[in-house]
């Protein structure tokens, strides 16, 4: 009788895995996106082409409505993309957590920003998977994608799901998959980045890596979520490292008067043992300013002290500064005092040719200019508005050069007329090397 017992189990035990197998083949898995941001909308739209139908769930209305109107606010995902996947009835989205009932797959891609303290907010996974839980159902895959630190899907959301008294890897599936989105990267893009996945149990990471496989170009499995999910702190970690010390080298050869950027770029000739990094104001973005720090965090768990993260976070963090330091003493050579100057910034988004300014260096740029009394303007081929703690500044179009005491360049979009900034601005910083080539008295360099 017991081994009766035991054989029956097991055999009905492989059936969720064979059923959302064959519905991920035949393409008639029903695909579900939480969070439809930056990551998510890419995500979902690439599976809706690939012949699913894609449901999005995001909390905005606004988002969902535009979404519905076939209107994409994603400069990545064209308008033109989403409407004929949207009246096709291959994609929609909602504000309603209910449709998960009749979903077969899940992907979590919601923030997870720092808290002031640089302490892992995990507030907005925490509340996705309450959501999804409520309206579990065994055969389901759930793909967790928001960056966080090693540990966190088998120690956070493992056991939120398995309150359901279902058990991974055997009534439902569950994988962690790094976002690897780059905005404005006209190379790669969600298709083609090679898709990383790893899951509880191996069967959890076999159906992730089908799953990704139906839509996406190359698919590198791994052994466990906790690879995957160090695989992404890993990259954006050795980034924002050598940012710092190419950083720390820019104010370095500023004290000494050599050019930072003739250095790099003679450096970049050797054709190995070496990878150019660039200076630049500081660091902006979803990523590189804040997943390093999730690993730093998880490591003073364990008794360990990340020393190479909060050195780099702290050099990166004095660039802000550091620029503000540039155009007080170009200012100040010209006989003219920060306070009462009206100081024009180029650029406010994080980095070139998007729309997005979370954690941009130019607000903190901004912020540290008005301290110290100047009047500031803005114009940014992408960013119409910045709200700032306590007014909102409307960008201006190149009226506002000439008018200007001092044009700081923090962003260096390719949609700038450079010839005719020089030509119209008295006084220029560029933080970019955007200047490059131009050869004029006017112009501050990093």
């Amino acid at each position: 009788m017991t081994l009766v017992k035991t054989a029956a189990p097991e055999s009905a035990d492989l059936l969720p895995a064979e059923t959302l197998s064959e519905k991920i083949r035949s393409k008639t898995a029903r695909v579900g996106v939480v969070g439809l941001g930056y990551v998510g909308l890419p995500l979902a739209v690439e599976f809706a082409q690939a012949g699913y139908e894609v449901a999005g769930i995001d909390l905005s209305a606004s988002k969902v409505a535009r979404i519905m109107a076939g209107d994409s606010y994603i400069g990545d995902v064209l308008s033109s993309v989403v409407e004929p996947l949207v009246r096709s009835g291959k994609l929609r989205a909602t504000t309603d957590f209910s449709v998960i009932r009749d979903l077969d797959t899940v992907n979590i891609c919601v923030p997870t920003p720092l808290r002031k303290t640089k302490d892992p907010d995990m507030s907005y996974i925490v509340a996705a998977c309450e959501e999804i839980a409520k309206y579990f159902h065994p055969g389901i895959l759930v793909i967790l994608e928001s960056t966080t630190y090693p540990g966190t899907t088998d120690e956070l959301v493992l056991p939120m799901l398995e309150k359901s008294g279902l058990k991974a890897g055997i009534d439902f599936f569950l994988c962690f998959s790094p976002e690897r989105v780059d905005p404005g990267n006209p190379k790669f893009q969600t298709k083609n980045i090679p898709k990383v996945v790893g899951g509880t149990t191996p069967a959890c990471t076999a159906l992730g890596h089908l799953f990704y496989s139906q839509a996406l170009e190359k698919v590198v499995p791994v052994s466990s979520t906790q690879v995957a999910e160090m695989v992404k702190l890993l990259e954006n970690t050795f980034r924002m490292i050598n940012i710092g010390m190419v950083n720390e080298m820019a104010i370095m050869c500023d004290g000494m008067g050599i050019d930072v950027w003739e250095v790099i770029e003679a450096a970049a000739t050797k054709p190995f043992g070496f990878m150019p990094f660039y200076p630049g104001p500081g660091l902006g973005g979803h990523c590189i300013p804040i997943d390093p720090f999730y690993l730093s965090w998880k490591t003073k768990q364990a008794g360990i002290e990340a020393r190479f993260i909060e050195l780099a976070g702290y050099i990166n963090g004095q660039m802000p500064q550091f620029v503000v330091n540039k155009v007080q003493n170009a200012l100040n050579d010209i006989g003219k005092p920060v306070r009462g100057s009206k100081i024009h910034i180029c650029g406010v988004s994080y980095k070139k040719d998007i729309e997005d300014v979370r954690e941009s260096p130019a607000i903190d740029i901004i912020h540290l200019l008005q301290k110290r009394g100047a009047s500031i303007s803005f114009s940014d081929p992408h960013v119409a508005e910045i709200r700032l703690e306590d007014e909102t500044l409307l960008a201006e179009n190149a009226a506002a050069l000439p008018a200007a005491d001092c044009v700081v360049i923090v962003t260096d979009h390719s949609a700038f007329d450079y010839k005719e900034l020089v030509a119209r601005a008295n006084l220029i910083v560029d933080t970019r090397n955007a200047l490059k080539g131009f050869k004029s008295d006017k112009i501050v360099r990093l």
